[in-house]
């Protein structure tokens, strides 16, 4: 048994689309314990900030947008 901050465990519910405490604590276990690898798939996608290959070919961005 554990004490619990019931405003967040709402907040997390709503958040998540849990319907129960159990199922809401593990989601956000979930959630959290995925975190770093969301982050280091965003960091190592080369086309996440709009940037990839064709960057530094210069055919390409002669005809990119300006």
């Amino acid at each position: 048994m554990i004490d619990v901050d019931d405003d967040a465990l709402e907040r997390a519910a709503r958040e998540l689309g849990t319907t129960t405490k159990k199922e809401t604590v593990n989601a956000a276990l979930r959630f959290v314990a995925e975190r770093g690898r969301r982050i280091d798939a965003v960091l190592n996608d080369p086309y996440g900030f709009g940037v990839g290959p064709d960057i530094e070919d210069p055919a390409i961005m002669r005809q990119a947008r300006r």
